[in-house]
């Protein structure tokens, strides 16, 4: 069962009641509203992750989204595909509650992905390419 509001100390009379450990990770979200939506509705959104389990996501949002609705998120993740290639955590859920400006998704399913390279420049000399010997001549 998805739950947030549990407290997560151990100390608590209350037992917790998830499923899965929560992680304390900020990254950058996108989302995108996957169910019909109503007249104003937002289709999409940005925020910020809260935390994460293999069950769910709690980010902030500025908009009123509705529970029950489905939305796809996109995660920017904080590792790297062999120090080059940066990833996101695309997840797929419904919105399971949303409170003073936090919404909290049952994620449902989810994948990596690659969010594109990085620049030369930030990757370290040693990883670097060298280019110009690779230069073809059209004939």
């Amino acid at each position: 069962m998805f739950n947030i509001n549990q407290p997560s100390s151990p100390s608590s009379d209350v037992p917790e009641r998830r499923s899965a450990d929560r992680f304390p990770i900020e990254r950058e979200v996108r989302y995108r509203i996957l169910s019909k939506r109503a007249p104003g509705e937002p289709e999409e959104g940005v925020g910020t992750t809260v935390n994460i389990s293999s069950n769910g996501v709690l980010f902030t949002t500025d908009q009123a989204l509705i529970p029950g609705k489905r939305l796809e998120l996109s995660i920017s993740w904080p590792a790297e595909l062999d120090n080059r290639c940066q990833l996101k955590l695309v997840a797929r859920g419904r919105i399971a509650r949303l409170e003073e400006g936090r919404a909290a998704v049952e994620i449902q399913q989810y994948e990596f992905r690659t969010a594109g390279k990085k620049p030369a420049s930030a990757l370290p000399p040693s990883s670097r390419t060298d280019t110009s010997s690779y230069n073809m001549r059209r004939g």
